[in-house]
């Protein structure tokens, strides 16, 4: 099946799809679902570890390592809609809800320019 994806919806409905055909529901469970989210988010660090930060902006240069990324941004995905749709959050509307909640801590008139944390501006 090489069908792509549209939008968050469509790809929700194939990765529900993937886990129900291989009964994988069982395994599915919020709290497991959030492990694995963070193990990927762990795995993909690895590649940029050590790393300086223009170095780490040329990693995809590589065919193999921007392969890689590539594996560990799409499994954090995939944990990430399978997480949102079992516990029956939209995440489209999640995202949108929190980037109006950054506009209003983050501020572009005090924010510009600057990592400190919102509480810090």
């Amino acid at each position: 099946m090489n069908k792509k994806a549209s939008n968050f919806a469509e790809l929700t409905e194939r990765i529900r799809s993937f886990a129900e055909v291989r009964d994988w529901e069982q395994f599915h469970a919020p709290k497991n679902l959030a492990m694995a989210l963070s193990a990927e988010a762990g795995e993909l660090l690895e590649p940029f570890l050590w790393c300086e930060a223009e170095e780490s902006r040329k990693l995809c240069d590589d065919t193999d390592k921007r392969a890689a990324i590539s594996g560990e941004i799409a499994d954090i995905f995939i944990y990430a809609l399978r997480l949102a749709d079992v516990l029956g959050i939209d995440p489209v509307e999640a995202i949108l809800d929190k980037l109006a909640c950054n506009e209003m801590r983050y501020p572009v008139h005090k924010a510009k320019g600057t990592s400190a944390k919102y509480d810090e501006l």
